[in-house]
């Protein structure tokens, strides 16, 4: 049916990553605030409509480069399912979506994701055939995301949570680049995308142990923040830490020896051990900073 190809062009599966948005939430103790909840599950689905938007364009603008790929040639542009005309007539219906809900939430969010939107289009046409700029624009994404979650319910954003965000992201960025220089096809890689022509894995394994380096100590540092303590009355966060040191170990593993790393959004949702990890990080996570709302519901 053409509703599901058009459904399949959106990439709903996509739309995990914006789940970054509900970080902000989460560690300024709001959680269980509802009204604060429900502004950010619009900044989620506004963020989902936005990033479909560009996923279209990229579709449109790749469609030859595309056709060149084990796995990209069977997407409904790319294979022909879905015409050019269809694809950007779908877009604007997106697009409109989106504004709607922007409507209801400040203008600061507004700007954030309007910058998502413009830097992502700078991406597909341009910056994603800049060695190291691409995998640094898709980190800027992830950033933005954050910022947005925060923006939308008018909360402040830690530092080190930005950092973490953003050495989390270039290390899922570079995962997927040397994922697909160690794919079966890779002798037809420069014409599957022409920027991996100047990554090898070498490189790109340099690159990631600065990312996961990066990643766990900011992440760490965030905990035992004067900041953090202060807020939540604590130091006890500092033991969600081995979750993510785990994570991050895990994601590597699946990496090097499952040759797993294309698709993150693939591995977070069916590597049964990450599954496990990321749910224990969360639980703990949030009966340490709700600990006292939760003794006092109870």
């Amino acid at each position: 049916m053409k509703i599901l190809k058009l459904i399949s062009l959106a990439r709903p599966k996509q739309w995990m990553k914006n789940f970054f948005v509900f970080a902000p939430i989460l560690f300024a103790g709001q959680f269980l605030n509802t009204g604060l909840m429900f502004k950010n599950i619009l900044a989620f689905i506004a963020f989902s409509f936005t990033s479909s938007v560009v996923y279209i364009i990229n579709d449109i603008v790749d469609r030859e480069a595309d056709r060149a790929h084990r796995k990209k040639r069977f997407r409904p542009i790319a294979s022909g399912e879905v015409s050019i005309k269809e694809a950007s007539i779908f877009a604007v219906i997106i697009a409109a979506l989106a504004v709607l809900i922007l409507i209801k939430l400040n203008y600061v969010f507004t700007i954030v994701v309007s910058v998502y939107l413009v830097l992502n289009i700078l991406y597909t046409l341009k910056f994603k055939h800049v060695v190291i700029l691409d995998v640094f624009i898709i980190s800027l994404g992830f950033m933005l995301r954050v910022e947005g979650g925060a923006a939308a319910i008018e909360v402040p954003i830690s530092s080190w949570m930005i950092l973490t965000a953003m050495f989390l992201s270039l290390f899922l960025a570079i995962s997927k680049r040397r994922a697909e220089l160690s794919a079966p096809d890779n002798d037809n890689v420069e014409n599957q995308r022409k920027v991996l022509g100047h990554y090898d894995i070498t490189f790109t394994d340099q690159i990631n142990t600065v990312a996961v380096t990066g990643t766990i100590i900011c992440y760490a540092l965030y905990t035992v923040s004067d900041k953090t303590v202060n807020t939540f009355h604590t130091e006890n966060l500092i033991y969600t830490t081995p979750f993510v040191i785990y994570g991050m170990f895990r994601y590597l593993y699946l990496l090097h020896k499952k040759n797993l790393g294309e698709s993150p959004e693939q591995i977070v949702t069916k590597d049964i051990s990450l599954i496990i990890n990321i749910l224990f990080w969360f639980l703990s996570a949030f009966a340490i900073i709700y600990k006292s709302k939760i003794s006092g519901i109870l």
